[in-house]
């Protein structure tokens, strides 16, 4: 049930995000907002580091580690901050969800091994199509919303380096970090450039902040920024990376939906269009299969059945067996 509760719960967060980064800059420069959000996350981890009795000296030990991390919140959360005001938010979590293809690439590129298969080629290839469906479009309906798809691209370049770099490095140096503390280095290292950034193009404090910046502030400290990390890494110690994989599937429709509902974003056919191809490469490049649920929903019905009422115990544990001997039939 834990491990139900947390697979859902990243789905949820990472759809509400796009949209959230949007409202948060509300009464903000897209900058300020981004920085506050981070400041306000990293008060929060250093507080629960305190009340651990944690020390913080194996950041500085493992710095080159937590560096390569910290590039998946400098530049790059300013960078997605930046290119979110020009796009709807639900087009945000599709072009991010693209981040797969890049981690494809960084791994080819920094660890010197293909992850690329015939289907994945293909898959890349497809999801260049569909993303050039939803260029073509957007460029059409606004010639700034280029900005805002070149940008959330490099970000998703950003962060699948910034990824394939902590993997190399942590399988250099053998460590073993919590997610918690996984999050913690990171923003620890990415503070100096965000203030730096922040006093650069803003150097204002604001004089008032709107209710909705504020709250989705919080959210994405809280929720974006500390448990929907924890809670990803939970799920991905316990489930196959098939079933992970397709939290990407599932983000972006719902961010689309969540936009359309809580914002009144509309997508014209064509843009939808694009997203449909990108959503399909996206399944041809994930290392799901039909046989794999085949087995795993067999494997459900066998645990549902294996609990049978009280009432009812023989008959139940009969249906069992057959229900068993059908399986491997099918099988």
């Amino acid at each position: 049930m834990a491990v139900f509760f947390a697979y859902f719960s990243v789905v949820l967060i990472w759809a509400t995000t796009p949209l959230a980064i949007q409202w948060s800059s509300d009464s903000l420069s897209f900058v300020a907002a981004a920085t506050a959000r981070m400041l306000l996350a990293l008060a929060l981890a250093l507080f629960i580091h305190a009340l651990l009795r944690q020390s913080l000296q194996a950041y500085w030990k493992q710095r080159n580690i937590y560096f390569a991390a910290s590039l998946g919140i400098f530049p790059n959360m300013p960078l997605v901050y930046w290119a979110a005001q020009f796009i709807p938010s639900g087009l945000v979590a599709v072009i991010f969800a693209l981040s797969p293809f890049a981690t494809g690439v960084m791994t080819l590129i920094l660890l010197k091994q293909n992850p690329f298969g015939i289907k994945r080629v293909l898959a890349l290839l497809l999801a260049i199509s569909g993303l050039l469906v939803i260029f073509y479009q957007q460029i059409r309906l606004d010639a700034d919303s280029i900005y805002g798809v070149v940008g959330i691209l490099l970000s998703c370049v950003l962060f699948s380096f910034s990824s394939v770099w902590v993997k190399k490095l942590s399988g250099d140096t053998q460590l073993q970090a919590s997610p918690f503390q996984q999050a913690t280095g990171a923003l620890l290292f990415a503070l100096p450039g965000l203030l730096l950034s922040w006093w650069w193009m803003d150097g204002s404090l604001p004089t008032q902040v709107s209710l909705k910046s504020a709250g989705a502030i919080v959210y994405l400290a809280i929720v974006g920024s500390l448990l929907g990390a924890v809670m990803f890494f939970f799920i991905l110690q316990r489930l196959s990376a098939s079933a992970v994989s397709l939290i990407t599937l599932m983000t972006p429709v719902l961010a689309i939906v969540i936009g359309k509902q809580l914002a009144d974003e509309a997508l014209p056919l064509t843009t939808l269009i694009g997203v449909g191809i990108v959503l399909i490469a996206l399944l041809l490049y994930s290392p799901w299969s039909v046989r794999e649920w085949r087995l795993a929903l067999s494997a459900a019905l066998l645990r549902y059945l294996r609990a049978p009422a009280a009432d009812d115990q023989i008959d139940a544990q009969i249906l069992l067996e057959k229900s068993r001997e059908d399986v491997i039939r099918y099988k």
